[in-house]
């Protein structure tokens, strides 16, 4: 670049001949070159802010663009997007305590189209319907002739099924591989796996996460790679949960039963043997949950009677309140009680089902199932003692079963509890509460005396609750209890079974009315029983809702016609399951006499 002279010498000659200042000369010389410097920066400046704005501009079109399209697009494939991003489907097995599969995992395809590369788009639609008839074969052809580049077809399907496929030899109708949750056992413990359902999803796999029961409370542990080798293994005996859902069935449709729940618990170390729930569902198959009028509480096959109902059980309270007199020392059981009645309190009146007479022992206020005597004990016990005891037994809280039904389920409890709710809870009426509930709380007297959780984990340990009664209370407890079954006069003389000595007690409670006030003519029936008597180790508790027993001349719902016969065909056919050989009760000591010396 050519600077030019701020004292050009030709100028300053001309300037002193004219008399002029050179000084002058220089400073106009400066003025000019400043001013021609600050044009040149406003002008590179104005094109760089020019060319700025122009890329700005193209980038905010470009943008808007591609937002246009994609919102006008249908979705592309998905696909992973690099080599190693392939979603880990693996899940853990379950099994069941002696180690054979309840959930398991298949090998299986999706199905999807690519439109684009489709030939014959018309006739595949076509030919799926025919694979697939729950697919409308409009819609399929209205998908791959429009302008979408990939569709769905099939989230799953079976060998049988991507063989058709194959053979309509369509090139745009892809597979891709998928693993999906597999229950070999179909509709069997259906409550207690719950079913799993897929998350994450592309044309190459997909994410298996658990929806419901075992498969979403233990979601965590049954997809971590580090323990894929290990099983989950449950406390259920998959041939004691089948025969006990078959029995329970067949007796819910002779007794023309709504629905119907069974648990069985082994006492000491509170493992769940089976828990069944009646209607249930294909968990391979799981229905969607009801909406809108269909969702009637308690009406839907997901819904777990065993673990979520929650219903006044009836006279199976009443041994509770007579274990706590005992524990208290406030009777034995020869101790007489007065039954006469009606007793009128706060204008509810206390009756029984019938006459007993003037007084009865303690034993046999069990035994005939009075409410007037059971009232009367707790009367003696009183509100505060009451509500301890129960809560110890755990009717205060959710039951703590591996579930996440369970969490939710906690007794109802009476939002006043006064004298009234102390008499009638004795006997059942005013407190609700699961049948799994009720399992665990004659756990504590099958036991011994201590309390114990219910868990649906194999344990093989006994479980060291905190203790409830002592051990004596809960022997005198049991053996009133087999008193119910073995005595005459007894409400649940049908439930005997011959080598394995039940012992239980019945309970019929009416049902309660949405706005108020019970049902007089539908009943919750449920048997709560112990087996063996003698040697007390599991439990079985037995619920059916609205049973109609109807081989009479009149209908009978009573628990003693209704649960108590479901549960005996329960116990005959799964005590030789559960490895118990059949055996003659020891007498009691107090009844041996000595005929000759």
């Amino acid at each position: 670049m050519i600077r030019t002279p701020l004292r050009p010498l030709a100028r300053i000659l001309k300037a002193r001949e004219s008399g002029g200042n050179p000084d002058a000369i220089e400073r106009d010389n400066i003025r000019r070159r400043h001013e021609e410097m600050h044009d040149r920066d406003r002008r590179r400046a104005e094109r760089r802010l020019l060319v700025t704005g122009a890329m700005f501009f193209c980038a905010f079109a470009v943008i808007g663009t591609r937002m246009g399209v994609l919102a006008s697009s249908p979705p592309p494939a998905p696909r992973a997007s690099a080599k190693g991003a392939e979603i880990l489907a693996q899940r853990a097995t379950i099994t069941d305590r002696r180690g054979r599969i309840l959930a398991s995992n298949f090998d299986t395809h999706s199905l999807y189209a690519k439109p684009r590369r489709m030939i014959e788009p018309r006739r595949a639609a076509r030919e799926l319907a025919k694979i697939f008839p729950d697919l409308d074969a409009a819609r399929l052809q209205r998908s791959f002739t429009g302008k979408s580049s990939f569709a769905w077809v099939r989230k799953t399907i079976s060998p049988e099924q991507k063989q058709a496929v194959h053979d309509i030899g369509e090139p745009g109708l892809r597979f891709g591989r998928r693993e999906m949750r597999l229950y070999p056992n179909g509709a069997v413990a259906a409550h207690v796996l719950g079913g799993a359902g897929f998350g994450l999803e592309a044309v190459a796999g997909a994410e298996v996460l658990g929806i419901a029961g075992i498969e979403s409370y233990f979601d965590d542990r049954l997809r971590d790679p580090a323990r894929g080798h290990e099983p989950l293994v449950l406390s259920l005996d998959l041939s004691v949960q089948a025969a006990a859902e078959r029995v329970l069935s067949g007796g819910m449709r002779l007794l023309n039963a709504k629905g119907a729940a069974a648990v069985m618990m082994d006492a000491h170390t509170g493992e769940v043997i089976s828990l069944v729930s009646l209607p249930d569902f294909d968990p391979n198959d799981r229905p969607d949950p009801p909406t809108g009028e269909d969702a009637k509480a308690g009406e839907s096959p997901l819904f777990n009677r065993a673990v979520q109902g929650r219903y006044e059980l009836g006279s199976t309270f009443k041994i509770f309140a007579v274990a706590q007199a005992l524990e208290l020392g406030l009777v034995t059981p020869e101790t007489m009680i007065d039954t006469t009645g009606p007793i009128l309190k706060d204008g509810f009146r206390i009756r029984d089902f019938k006459d007993y007479g003037p007084r009865l022992s303690v034993e046999k206020v069990i035994v005939k199932s009075s409410n007037l005597g059971t009232a009367r004990i707790a009367a003696d016990i009183g509100i505060e003692r009451q509500k301890d005891f129960l809560r110890q037994l755990g009717f205060f809280d959710a039951t703590g079963l591996e579930l996440i039904e369970a969490a939710g389920a906690k007794p109802l409890l009476p939002p006043r509890w006064n004298e009234l709710s102390t008499m009638t809870i004795a006997y059942g009426h005013g407190l609700s509460a699961s049948p799994l509930h009720l399992a665990a709380g004659y756990a504590a007297i099958a036991n011994g005396g201590r309390k114990v959780t219910p868990t649906l984990l194999r344990t093989r340990a006994p479980q060291e609750g905190p203790r409830i009664m002592s051990e004596d209370t809960a022997r005198q407890s049991w053996r009133m209890l087999r008193g119910v079954v073995a005595d005459p006069e007894g409400t649940a003389t049908m439930g005997d079974v011959s080598g394995y000595f039940v012992a239980g007690k019945t309970g019929t409670a009416e049902k309660i009315k949405p706005g108020g006030g019970y049902y007089e003519d539908r009943i919750i029936a449920t048997f709560a029983s112990i087996f063996p008597a003698h040697d007390p180790r599991y439990v079985l508790v037995v619920t059916l809702d609205e049973p109609v027993e109807t081989s009479g001349s009149e209908p009978r719902r009573t628990a003693g016609w209704t649960a108590v016969p479901v549960a005996r065909e329960i116990i005959r056919r799964t005590a030789p399951l559960l490895g118990l050989r059949p055996e003659i009760e020891p007498p009691r000591l107090a009844d041996i006499r000595r005929t000759s010396d």
